[in-house]
């Protein structure tokens, strides 16, 4: 596994403990479930903004989505 950023690590430590917990419900791996539940938060907490943006609000939003699908994307990447 690579070396992840301290985000990413926390987010799959936690994933991992569940994972342990519910491992015989669900085949998938812990990586895999905690990169789709930051997901479908960014999905869900801050959606798409409009185009083009209405105000800083926006910038923000959209910056913290890109940080959270950016967690996403390197746990999907961590094998």
């Amino acid at each position: 596994m690579t070396d992840l950023s301290p985000a990413a690590q926390v987010v799959l430590d936690a994933a991992k403990k569940a994972y342990w917990l519910w491992d015989r419900m669900c085949p998938a791996e812990a990586d895999v479930i905690a990169a789709a539940a930051l997901r479908a938060a960014a999905d869900q907490v801050v959606p798409l903004p409009r185009l083009p943006y209405d105000s800083c609000c926006d910038v923000s939003a959209s910056a913290i989505r890109a940080e959270l699908l950016a967690i996403a994307a390197e746990l999907e990447g961590a094998k």
